[in-house]
């Protein structure tokens, strides 16, 4: 009964993010609030229950690096061994725009970020959805990240959010950042 539940649920969020709405989803360290990243209009919600700026641009995540192929067109076979060498994993890289990504995804960069990630919910939800979601933390500016439902919930108990089922993976800190071209890291896990 258990994962029949699950699977409504999981079913569930993806209709939502199908019908251009947002969604709350358990990620690899912290909980995570997600849209389709062509519904410019679900972006710009995300923003607003954040009260986060415009520029910073969002994450996106796949079950796969098939689904973010057109993001990646123009990396050089060695800068796609090093991502394909991290993922699935709690790894982000920013990458150069290759003109196939909204800008309202990239902010005011002209790059973007990027992970497949390994934790099961997330995997579950771009299968589903048929590609990669928007990924950035379930919490208003200034808040710490939601590390679990309970809390996703409490800081946005007014909003009409669907939430996916499942937790948090176990990681202590958000995925690292690191850009591709340079190696830095700009976010440590």
């Amino acid at each position: 009964m258990q994962h029949y539940q699950h699977n409504i649920k999981l079913h569930n969020a993806c209709r939502a993010l199908k019908r251009g709405e947002v969604i709350a989803y358990p990620t690899e360290a912290v909980w995570g609030l997600g849209c389709d990243p062509y519904d410019e209009i679900a972006l710009w919600e995300i923003l607003r229950l954040k009260q986060r700026p415009y520029d910073k641009g969002v994450i996106l995540v796949a079950a796969t690096m098939e689904q973010l192929h057109p993001f990646l067109l123009g990396l050089s076979e060695e800068q796609l061994d090093t991502l394909s060498n991290s993922w699935p994993g709690p790894n982000t890289w920013i990458i150069p725009h290759n003109g196939h990504c909204p800008q309202w995804i990239r902010g005011s960069h002209n790059s973007l970020a990027v992970r497949v990630s390994a934790h099961p919910v997330v995997q579950a939800l771009c299968e589903q959805f048929g590609g990669p979601i928007v990924s950035t933390s379930a919490n208003p500016a200034g808040l710490p990240p939601a590390r679990d439902q309970l809390q996703a919930r409490r800081y946005f108990r007014h909003q009409p959010l669907t939430y996916a089922p499942g937790n948090v993976g176990k990681e202590r800190q958000p995925t690292q950042i690191c850009h591709l071209l340079t190696g830095q890291v700009l976010r440590s896990a």
